[in-house]
């Protein structure tokens, strides 16, 4: 039991830090060691299972991730963008796996973590489940086999929490698309229209935002020409295989050299 893995999950109260620590307890194949909120937070010193309504599971609440990660070796990160980069310097000292999930990343995040991937492995993608990261390369490939005269727009769907958009998996399509096509996402994205915004600008890839109730995610992506249209599409109903993926990765990413990888190395796609 004790060569099991240990993983620490920060971001513990929220609803995919609780859904990573149950992961890793019931999955047999890694140790929860530590589990992170915030200083202030009112789980902190307070058992794990109990503050979630259940038994106890020996893992106390902490918001000290030096003394966390120094015991791990990987992270389980689906936190906000500052809160990360903080990790990912913190993961790399202690050569843990960080396996990021955190959406709305800018180029100044990015850019940090890229400094921790020269230490550590860093596993990073906007969506973590198989069936997103297969959409993934079906969109490559189908922007590929097509030229401009195929329009392309990508719509995605979430519950009205969230806080970014687009969210991380359509920027993680839209960026597929554009590899397909030779170009780069940031010259060619259409992230808003409002008003009177003139026709579409043909090569260019749009997105579309909806928010509302509990939807967990869903995404399309529309290839549309004269006459025809191809519609590639993934529908998530339960958060937990985003959670699996997250735990895949971790233990994909043990031994691995330091540097920066996707769930499409872990996937072997």
């Amino acid at each position: 039991m004790t060569d099991l893995p240990g993983i620490v999950v920060t971001g513990a109260s929220g609803r995919m830090g609780r859904m990573l620590a149950r992961t890793v307890l019931d999955s047999g194949k890694a140790r929860l060691v530590a589990a992170l909120e915030r200083p202030g937070h009112d789980w902190i010193g307070r058992d794990l299972g109990e503050v979630t309504g259940g038994a106890p599971v020996g893992v106390t609440v902490t918001d000290d991730p030096l003394q966390a990660f120094a015991r791990a070796q990987a992270v389980l990160d689906f936190t906000a963008p500052e809160a990360t980069v903080e990790f990912a310097a913190l993961a790399a000292q202690a050569r843990a796996v960080h396996v990021i999930g955190t959406t709305g990343l800018e180029p100044a995040h990015l850019a940090r973590l890229a400094a921790a991937a020269r230490h550590a492995v860093i596993i990073r993608a906007g969506n973590m489940s198989l069936g997103v990261n297969l959409l993934t390369r079906l969109t490559q490939k189908v922007a590929e086999a097509l030229d401009a005269d195929w329009d392309i727009e990508i719509v995605e769907a979430h519950h009205n929490r969230k806080v970014d958009a687009p969210s991380g998996t359509a920027l993680m399509l839209g960026e597929a698309a554009a590899a397909g096509r030779g170009v780069t996402l940031d010259d060619v994205a259409d992230r808003g229209r409002d008003g009177i915004t003139g026709a579409r600008k043909p090569g260019h890839i749009g997105f579309s935002a909806i928010r509302g109730g509990d939807i967990v995610g869903e995404h399309d992506v529309i290839f549309a020409a004269a006459g025809e249209r191809i519609v590639l599409r993934h529908i998530a109903t339960d958060r937990a295989i985003f959670a699996r993926g997250a735990l895949k990765a971790a233990l994909w990413g043990q031994d691995r050299k330091p540097g920066a990888y996707d769930m499409i190395d872990v996937l072997g796609l």
